[in-house]
């Protein structure tokens, strides 16, 4: 997120708004110190029940829209990376992001909808996942466990969480968000594990940018 704001600060376009979600079930204990580490003056959203994500039909994150001044969806569905990122674990590393989104981002912009990253619309269209009814039972699922987590019912809530990932085993967010309850956290062995399964079989964790150079 501080590269975010740094970003925003180099574009410096009073039409250019950034909307942050962070989808967390923790709320704002969690996501709150941050977004107060990252100082950024943008907007920042706490968002419980993976809502956006769900509205959008992302599976993982961070994902991205971008929404033009006439309130048309122009590019959507892809992992939003401000930059190259390198985590480690131990004595694991992985690296993700690219250095692609970010001018790509500029150009947009800087030149609107004649820039070359915009999409047509019947492209954003085929990229807007449609979904299935088990992935709306899905997520009507994890929001039921979440408000019986909220309620000290955690076998209940574990349940319907696990009902979720069945229902719905391609969404990377289900995952990583059960993950956050346990000591290794979203970016540890078990994370590492999927990921590598993922890139091994083929599975595509985002989808692939193609954006013109």
């Amino acid at each position: 997120m501080p590269v975010w704001q740094q970003v925003l600060e180099e574009i410096n376009d009073p039409n250019f708004v950034i909307i942050c979600a962070a989808e967390d079930v923790g709320g704002e204990a969690v996501a709150g110190p941050i977004f107060d580490a990252a100082n950024p003056t943008y907007t920042q959203v706490v968002d419980v029940d993976h809502i956006i994500s769900s509205a959008f039909n992302f599976v993982n994150v961070p994902s991205s829209a971008w929404i033009d001044e006439e309130g048309r969806i122009v590019r959507v569905d892809e992992g939003s990376y401000s930059k190259i990122h390198t985590i480690s674990n131990g004595d694991q590393s992985i690296e993700f992001g690219n250095d692609v989104y970010t001018p790509a981002l500029k150009d947009w912009v800087a030149n609107g909808a004649a820039s070359k990253h915009v999409q047509a619309p019947t492209t954003v269209a085929s990229n807007i996942r449609v979904h299935s009814f088990d992935q709306l039972k899905a997520d009507a699922a994890f929001r039921l466990g979440n408000l019986f987590r909220e309620h000290g019912e955690a076998d209940k809530a574990d349940h319907n969480w696990a009902m979720a990932r069945k229902l719905n085993p391609e969404s990377v967010n289900f995952i990583r968000q059960d993950l956050t309850l346990t000591d290794e956290g979203s970016a540890g062995a078990s994370f590492m594990k999927m990921r590598g399964r993922y890139e091994s079989e083929g599975i595509d964790y985002y989808r692939p940018l193609d954006f013109q150079t």
